[in-house]
């Protein structure tokens, strides 16, 4: 296969939510007693009859991350450089269509936003902006990237999918690490959801990931927007499309995150909703398909939610996020991308991680390493 639309193409929507739905408890424990679990068992672990084995799958999941990855949790933040966006889009607060004052930060303004992320002892961080090509383009994020890469040991970036030329301009720039999710696999529910801008082309976004495998990035970033689609469904073909990559691009590492839809500027109600004990079981499903992956949770969930999650499979969290530009020192009130529902600060939730027996680690050793 060229590029993942062509094994993408090959299933039915429809018949893969039917597969996994028919999915009964003999087909739970046979995922649950092997020891290489397949796609066939991960549709098994995400399905309704998985419920009653939450604890089973709790416990498998702690061992297989703490054998992989300790018992550390790796601390990030985002840096929101600009809410100009060319897109509609009926989930986000930086939509085209949503008339709010936009903003795009200065290098001065940047390192204003850095000055206060350092003082919280960061060295992960997480470049965002909507997706405005005449603004945020190539060239503005190697002049970031060129102004930031000496005060973080890990740089990742969350923008506009872009071409392979592109990736391959931004990797000597200290780019380690590109999240672009799909939003929804569900092609005629992606199209009722960017109806305008070049997010609107389903098959551009889908076949980003191969452009940065081709690019050689160190990590990619995969996840989907909980609540557009079936859950169980949409989560599969993020498992299909990981398990492609993993096979094809097999030097790069990768991550997944599980963002529910919160509210916004402009709010869209979700189609479907996801419970706490699904989005456990949807984590520890993945945990058991993949020993490799990384598992990131943002400040989207609740703090009673973030605290008991710790343990379960999670290798990743977020603290003190602010989702507008300017939002760390330069202009805290302006537009959120949308609402946070932990505003706890970092030093709260290391101080919780370090509670549970775990190690809140903030530079990341590898890519240090590395270089």
């Amino acid at each position: 296969m060229n590029n993942f639309t062509e094994v993408f193409k090959t299933f039915d929507w429809e018949e893969t939510k039917r597969s996994i739905y028919a999915k009964t408890s003999q087909d739970v424990e046979r995922a649950l007693s092997t020891q290489k679990r397949t796609l066939e068992d991960f549709k098994a672990l995400i399905s309704p009859s998985a419920s009653a084995y939450l604890e089973q799958m709790a416990t498998i999941s702690q061992k297989l991350t703490q054998k992989r990855f300790g018992k550390v949790i790796q601390m990030y933040v985002p840096l929101y450089l600009s809410n100009e966006c060319n897109n509609i889009c009926t989930y986000c607060g930086f939509s085209y269509d949503n008339k709010v004052r936009r903003k795009t930060l200065s290098n001065m303004e940047i390192m204003q936003e850095v000055a206060v992320i350092k003082k919280m002892g960061y060295e992960h961080i997480l470049l965002v902006t909507g997706e405005s090509n005449q603004t945020v383009h190539v060239d503005y994020f190697k002049k970031v990237l060129n102004l930031i890469r000496p005060h973080f040991a890990h740089i990742s970036m969350e923008v506009q999918p872009l071409d392979l030329e592109d990736y391959q301009q931004l990797t000597p720039y200290g780019l380690n690490t590109v999240l672009v999710y799909q939003e929804t696999y569900h092609q005629e529910d992606y199209k009722k959801h960017h109806p305008k801008g070049k997010k609107s082309n389903f098959d551009y976004r889908l076949e980003t990931p191969d452009r940065l495998g081709r690019a050689g990035i160190h990590k990619m970033g995969l996840g989907v927007l909980i609540g557009l689609e079936d859950w169980r469904t949409d989560s599969f073909f993020t498992a299909l499309h990981l398990d492609y990559l993993e096979k094809k691009y097999w030097q790069s590492k990768y991550s997944l995150s599980f963002p529910r839809l919160r509210p916004f500027s402009g709010g869209l109600e979700p189609k479907v909703t996801m419970s706490d004990r699904e989005l456990v079981q949807l984590i520890c499903a993945y945990r058991l398909f993949n020993e490799e992956v990384e598992l990131s949770i943002s400040t989207r969930e609740s703090p009673s939610f973030r605290n008991n999650i710790i343990k379960l499979g999670i290798t990743a969290l977020s603290a003190g996020s602010k989702t507008n530009p300017g939002g760390y020192a330069v202009e805290p009130d302006s537009l959120e991308q949308f609402e946070i529902s932990d505003e706890r600060s970092p030093e709260e939730i290391a101080e919780i991680i370090a509670a549970q027996g775990y190690e809140p680690v903030w530079k990341d050793w590898d890519n240090s390493l590395a270089i």
